[in-house]
């Protein structure tokens, strides 16, 4: 009798648990709902403060959210510090002095921890949530997508993995490609996803060879960016991405159209060979609805990359380091 308790005990524990940690299977939208249901007001409210104090930082969470994924996945690996056990992605040379916006995410943390009154929503979460929310902000309602939520947090970070796995700006059509293909997204994940330069800034040093070196470029346009950009010095001087680089539009599209790609990256999508990638320049340039429907397709698969989720992983109570 007292083993068919025990027994019946164990598969009552066993029914539990399966019951609250949440598997790959139970990656929802409403995965926050019953939990802290307060959550994604919460991550919006504060998002929506850090835009009006500097319009640039949405595009600043939107890359925080791609440098993650591409780098292992989706599990907040790009906000570790450095410990005595690992170099994290945040020295990489496509992160060392470029990507920013920690402060805005160490804010965020904070204000939905003390909603939730506990730690329960992951920094990986909180990325995925704040890039959506930035580019809504920045673009309209017509960006707006559900995100599928309920990752976990990694316990490391690798400088090696950033290194070898981040695009740089050097890079040609097919090494786009092949990165891209090399995360499970294809040609058009590649040009949609690369319209989230339709917002923010890059330092001289990604665009000075383009500048001065490069033929696929309107003459005009690379004097105006000789100026921005000396060929000694200035390595940390900005130009935009595109000519309306507080709003997401279309008009990134329509300058490589123009060959005024400021990133040799950039105007790789665009050669006037009739590639795919050209064709769907062309579409995006011309239909900012396109655009949208497929931007949002491919930031729900990109963000669901190597995902941490059920007993994986951890939520961390400070995004910076592991708990």
């Amino acid at each position: 009798m007292a083993s068919y308790h025990l027994q019946s005990f164990i598969v009552l524990v066993m029914v539990t648990l399966t019951l609250v940690i949440p598997s790959k299977a139970q990656l929802s939208p409403s995965f926050y709902n019953k939990v802290c249901p307060q959550a994604l007001p919460v991550i919006n409210s504060v998002v929506r403060r850090a835009i009006l104090r500097e319009r640039r930082i949405g595009a600043s969470l939107l890359r925080l959210h791609f440098h993650d994924c591409f780098v292992n996945g989706c599990d907040g690996s790009v906000l570790l510090d450095d410990t005595r056990n690992f170099i994290g992605e945040k020295t990489a040379f496509p992160n060392n002095n470029s990507i920013r916006g920690f402060d805005v995410v160490d804010e965020i943390k904070k204000a939905v921890d003390k909603a939730c009154k506990r730690p329960v929503v992951s920094c990986a979460d909180i990325l995925a949530i704040a890039a959506r929310d930035s580019v809504a902000i920045l673009g309209g309602p017509s960006l707006v997508y559900k995100v599928l939520l309920g990752r976990r947090d990694a316990r490391t970070a690798s400088r090696a993995a950033a290194n070898s796995n981040l695009p740089p700006p050097t890079f040609s059509l097919s090494q786009l490609t092949s990165n891209f293909k090399s995360h499970g997204l294809n040609v058009r994940d590649l040009v949609a996803l690369s319209g989230g330069h339709t917002i923010g800034f890059a330092r001289c040093t990604t665009f000075r060879n383009r500048a001065y070196n490069e033929t696929n470029i309107d003459s005009n346009f690379a004097a105006s960016l000789r100026k921005q950009c000396p060929r000694r010095g200035g390595d940390n001087n900005l130009a935009t991405l595109d000519a309306t680089t507080a709003r997401v539009d279309t008009r990134y599209y329509s300058a490589l159209l123009q060959k005024k790609g400021l990133l040799h990256s950039d105007q790789e999508l665009f050669k006037g060979q009739g590639s795919e990638s050209d064709k769907l320049v062309k579409l995006y340039s011309r239909s900012s609805l396109a655009f949208a429907r497929d931007f949002k397709a491919s930031m729900i698969k990109m963000g669901n990359l190597k995902l941490l989720t059920g007993r994986q992983g951890e939520v961390r109570r400070n995004c910076r380091k592991i708990n």
